[in-house]
């Protein structure tokens, strides 16, 4: 009989999976998980009372009661390193961190109306000077080209391999920077020749939407609501920032343009025509520009896309906006929304 229960015992623990282990789970003390700077994280371990536990965000020690400071925003790991006797736990959750204000709201007005190729399924946009710098995409329809922005004129085209689908683009160091949709490839020219000088893969970005730099690095998009910004010479990832509102991330980052040490940057929508001005630092919305309307001013077709392409042209210290196969280009001044 003793033999049988021994069997039977150790037949349950077997079942069982042994003793049991804690169920060890972190309470961040903020209603939703959904923090903005200034609050107070009231770490604490549930249902369970551990001798000793660590906290870490980001795999940076804090305190249990850590406030919010300048943390970049977007998806924050929590974990907690859990000390029992001599056996030690981790375990980790997620905060969302915000935009800690709602981003100011802009319109505009039209200064300029240029004609623009209705066949440029525009991806990128930038002036160098007087002359406009164009990706257009679509595999077998892609290119680099050089653009008159008064006639609409195209000075020099350089198509793409057909099977790349050309994406956003910008100028630094005399090169041209090209980014593709979904190759995980960029390519760079020679600046006044659109000779390809060589191409050079992606990271953990698996595709290319916009480009743009700061004079000193490059910042990518990729259809998420990340940006990631690159060395200008390795073209490597070097770090990526969450780009948030105050009220949750915003995906579909596009077309890219450096102004004024902000982004401004369109985002692929159907059903509106905005564009966003974000801090590079922390990844915080702080502008909504309505261009709701320009679309209705271009010819209609059954082509006709999204708006696309945001261009700043600092002599004119004005902004120049189109879209895919838009058959304008708009000169505009952006204005505060009462």
């Amino acid at each position: 009989m003793k033999i049988f229960l021994s069997i039977l015992t150790a037949l349950i623990l077997m079942k069982c999976g042994g003793p049991a282990v804690p169920n060890y789970k972190i309470s961040t003390g903020i209603k939703g998980d959904k923090a903005k700077w200034g609050d107070t994280l009231q770490l604490k371990i549930k249902n369970n009372s551990p001798e000793k536990v660590a906290y870490f965000l980001n795999n940076t020690p804090i305190s249990p009661n850590h406030i919010l400071t300048n943390e970049p925003l977007g998806t924050q790991v929590v974990k907690a390193v859990i000390t029992n006797g001599e056996n030690t736990k981790e375990t980790e959750t997620t905060l969302t961190l915000l935009a800690d204000a709602p981003p100011q709201l802009y319109t505009y007005e039209i200064v300029n109306i240029f004609p623009h190729d209705q066949t440029a399924y525009t991806q990128g946009l930038e002036f160098d000077g007087e002359l406009l710098y164009e990706s257009t995409g679509l595999n077998g329809k892609s290119s680099l080209r050089t653009v008159n922005y008064k006639t609409g004129e195209i000075i020099e085209n350089k198509p793409l391999d057909n099977a790349y689908f050309g994406e956003g683009l910008t100028l630094l160091n005399d090169q041209i920077i090209q980014l593709t949709w979904r190759a995980q490839k960029g390519f760079v020219y020679d600046k006044a020749t659109l000779t390809m000088q060589k191409s050079f893969p992606f990271q953990e970005s698996k595709e290319g939407w916009g480009l743009c730099n700061d004079g000193q690095y490059l910042y990518k998009s990729d259809g998420s609501n990340r940006i990631w910004i690159l060395d200008p010479i390795t073209y490597k990832e070097l770090k990526s920032i969450q780009v948030m509102t105050h009220k949750s991330p915003l995906k579909n980052i596009n077309e890219l343009e450096w102004v004024n040490g902000k982004i401004y940057a369109n985002t692929y929508q159907f059903n509106k025509e905005v564009s966003v001005i974000i801090d590079p630092l922390s990844g915080a919305v702080e502008g909504v520009i309505d261009f709701s309307g320009l679309k209705e001013k271009v010819t209609q077709h059954p082509q006709l896309n999204v708006l696309n392409g945001i261009a700043f042209h600092k002599a004119r210290n004005t902004f120049f906006v189109t879209g895919k196969n838009w058959s304008s280009i708009f000169e505009v001044n952006l204005l505060p929304k009462e």
